[in-house]
């Protein structure tokens, strides 16, 4: 019999019990750095390294356990940092943070079954076997699994934790000003882009309608693609802090059976969660924004036939308009067919080159681009996934463009396709692909 999993009693979302423990996490970090500062006064310049990046580790490890605590909005920003955090962040930094992503205790069920009442009332429960040990917990809620007793259809019962939608825009000043004592952020870059659209995307995970309705229309659009499965809602059970869906228990991404499977299979799951993306961006204009591998499932077809890609939770998924999408097209397809007149003209639309700029810039951001498109290069086909270092080597160019010069804030839409096309392309690695990755793209453009 498995050891029982650990779970939190309660939740601090109170903003008095928050803020306290944000002091302290504040006040440990003045005096600790205050310490090593004096210290470092009488060190040469190695050891001044040495200290601040052992007071860097160990201000960020305590963070990543208090965030753990607190949950909320305070933790997902913790966890969408870690995610462009490559860009701009101290390597040690960025490794504790993305522990964020894994270190998540659920609450006790006691407090679950109060949510569930107040939401339902205890009559209509009754209809449900609800498992009490959560199958998936995260930062603003966990899953548990139910079945409808009458029929024995299986859920998967969303339910968001109390008070968390109550302090956003205090956690994320608090969680600002923390990085900013810490010196984890460098002074010349400038992240109001990044937390406000940070603050955007907690504001509508936490709306659960909203997420019930973009659900329903990301199925409806996906309903005829070959080999995509989106979970149908049950709206009987779902409300305010509820999101009740159908249960499809599939292997995710990394699973070794799915990584096992014949290079042609994983050809055709790559080949499909490329075209899923291009279907996002450049035709329904809605892309799911948060690409872990935790979102999808896969369903293996014993028979050997064709696998189901399954996609999973869809609070993060962000509209995009004409202004936008329009001239994002031409620079995609500009630059895949070389015509560099045509990219710096839809790249000086959406504002990213503008006149007067000097050309190590202008060369930079088009080396970067280029970089990105290189999979859609006519000389790269079959582009093989696997042996490009690709994902790493656009997080360090974009690591050079960043540090190289003072850019000016990007377009908000910039910063979560930014973070979809960096799991789509570290999926594709992982499965070790090999496919004609610019047919598919011409295919949409």
């Amino acid at each position: 019999m498995s050891k029982p999993k650990k779970t939190l009693k309660n939740i601090k979302s109170g903003t008095v019990s928050r803020t306290l423990s944000l002091a302290r996490m504040g006040l440990g970090t003045g005096a600790k750095w205050a310490g090593q500062a004096v210290t470092g006064m009488l060190a040469d310049e190695k050891v001044k390294k040495h200290l601040y990046d052992e007071f860097l580790s160990d201000r960020i490890e305590r963070f990543t356990k208090e965030l753990g605590q607190l949950k909320g909005s305070l933790m997902k920003a913790g966890q969408l940092l870690s995610t462009y955090g490559e860009h701009f962040l101290p390597p040690q930094a960025n490794e504790v943070l993305k522990t964020l992503q894994f270190q998540s205790p659920p609450l006790d069920y006691d407090r679950i079954y109060e949510i569930l009442v107040n939401e339902f009332g205890i009559r209509h429960l009754e209809e449900l076997d609800i498992e009490e040990e959560a199958f998936a917990s995260a930062s603003i809620g966990q899953v548990h699994r139910a079945t409808i007793k009458a029929t024995g259809e299986q859920l998967a019962l969303k339910v968001q934790y109390p008070g968390v939608n109550k302090a956003v825009d205090s956690d994320l000043k608090a969680l600002r000003s923390l990085l900013n004592m810490a010196n984890i952020i460098p002074k010349s870059v400038s992240t109001d882009s990044l937390f406000a659209e940070v603050r955007d995307m907690l504001v509508q995970e936490l709306n659960y309608p909203i997420e019930q309705q973009l659900t329903k229309e990301y199925q409806q659009k996906a309903k005829d693609l070959e080999g995509v499965k989106v979970p149908s809602i049950y709206d009987r059970y779902s409300g305010q802090q509820v999101i009740a869906t159908e249960f499809i228990d599939g292997c995710v991404l990394d699973d070794p059976k799915v990584l096992a499977l014949s290079q042609e299979r994983r050809n055709r799951l790559g080949t499909i969660f490329l075209e899923l993306y291009f279907y996002e961006l450049f035709h329904w204009g809605m892309v799911q924004t948060d690409p872990h591998f935790g979102n999808y499932r896969v369903l293996i077809d014993d028979e050997g036939g064709l696998d189901t890609l399954v996609t999973l939770d869809f609070g993060a998924v962000r509209k995009v308009d004409d202004g936008f999408k329009i001239p994002y097209i031409k620079m995609v397809g500009s630059l895949a067919k070389n015509d560099m007149k045509g990219f710096m003209a839809a790249a000086s639309e959406l504002g990213f080159i503008r006149d007067g700029d000097p050309e190590q810039l202008q060369s930079l951001f088009k080396d970067f681009c280029m970089m990105i498109v290189e999979p859609f290069e006519e000389d790269h086909q079959p582009y093989d996934w696997g042996v490009s270092r690709l994902p790493s080597r656009v997080l360090e160019k974009g690591r050079e463009l960043i540090l190289g010069f003072r850019l000016r804030t990007p377009p908000r839409e910039l910063v979560f396709l930014d973070r979809k096309l960096g799991g789509v392309f570290t999926v594709l690695a992982k499965l070790d692909v090999k496919i004609p990755a610019r047919e598919i793209l011409f295919r949409h453009i």
